[in-house]
């Protein structure tokens, strides 16, 4: 009855209190005596059994049965260091609120991360299983390495010859003024295998990034969002391409009529990049690493400049 009164100005309220109270008065009364009634008969002792399920009990009153719900539901507890469990509604509430906050302040790199979550759905078990199906992808999830500056040995990835993969990574990094430390922790995802999976994905985007030599600025990273999407297939990565509104006419023109055509023939014919094991392949040749997956330089105008590869007799 409070609830309902709750929806009155406050004078109906009050009133409506004060009628009532006679009537609870005297029902509780009712209720008090049927109570003591039964309180030391077997029906009882069944009210002080079925209390304790967490669904629903009933118990009875001269003959007339009640029903108590409950309904208590227990708060998941955190599945890996970080997470942070959501329901279903909260999950959808979140996606819908990071996506917006994502395309109006494509900085808040909190926002892409929480955007990319709550939308992965299937397509992370998707990616999971492709890893599974591949030798590099199965000892990827056994070993769950990581990719930060603590893991990275810097004086050997410097010390490989100009054209190798990780001499072209740290190149990279110098050139972007950019660390590998600057990736969100993964949150909202549940399973923690498929957690890692979302953790990989974003360790790894900088060696995409390092594989075309592709600049950090919006253009570059639109074109490499596009080409994620075909090969990756997550859906917070083809959100991110409304992000294209923000560019200028001549370099919206140039995304939707060159790169976005690059992306999606070179993003399909692609080996997943998920399963490559980027830590074992430091020191291969540049150009080899990209004819045995598949992909190909984009077009001009993206790229940092790569310096000129000279092959002594």
């Amino acid at each position: 009855m409070s609830v309902i009164c709750t929806s009155f100005p406050p004078i109906i309220r009050v009133g409506a209190h004060s009628l009532m109270k006679p009537m609870y008065s005297s029902y509780h009364k009712t209720l008090n005596h049927r109570w003591n009634s039964v309180i030391n008969t077997s029906q009882a002792r069944s009210f002080v059994a079925l209390a304790a399920s967490p669904r629903s009990s009933s118990y009875a009153t001269n003959g007339k049965s009640r029903s108590v719900y409950t309904n208590l539901r227990l708060k998941p507890q955190p599945a890996y260091p970080g997470h942070i469990p959501l329901t279903p509604f909260e999950n959808g509430v979140l996606a819908v609120g990071s996506a917006l906050m994502s395309l109006i302040d494509t900085r808040r790199a909190d926002m892409v991360a929480a955007c990319g979550e709550t939308t992965a759905g299937p397509t992370l078990v998707k990616l999971r299983d492709t890893m599974l199906e591949s030798p590099e992808g199965r000892r990827i999830l056994k070993e769950m390495p990581r990719i930060n500056s603590q893991t990275l040995d810097w004086e050997k990835l410097r010390s490989l010859p100009e054209n190798t993969f990780g001499r072209a990574y740290v190149r990279w990094l110098d050139a972007c003024k950019v660390t590998p430390d600057s990736r969100e922790p993964v949150h909202y995802i549940d399973d923690p295998e498929l957690a890692y999976v979302m953790q990989r994905y974003r360790e790894t985007h900088d060696l995409y990034h390092a594989l075309f030599g592709l600049k950090v600025s919006a253009l570059p990273e639109l074109a490499l969002k596009a080409f994620e999407f075909t090969n990756l297939g997550f859906p917070m990565t083809a959100l991110s391409l409304g992000a294209s509104i923000r560019l200028k006419s001549p370099q919206r023109a140039r995304l939707w009529g060159e790169f976005i055509p690059w992306a999606a023939r070179c993003g399909s014919h692609a080996r997943c990049l998920l399963t490559v094991y980027w830590e074992e392949r430091w020191g291969q040749d540049l150009d080899e690493m990209k004819k045995e997956f598949g992909v190909w330089d984009p077009p001009a105008g993206i790229t940092i400049p790569r310096p000129s590869r000279i092959d002594l007799p």
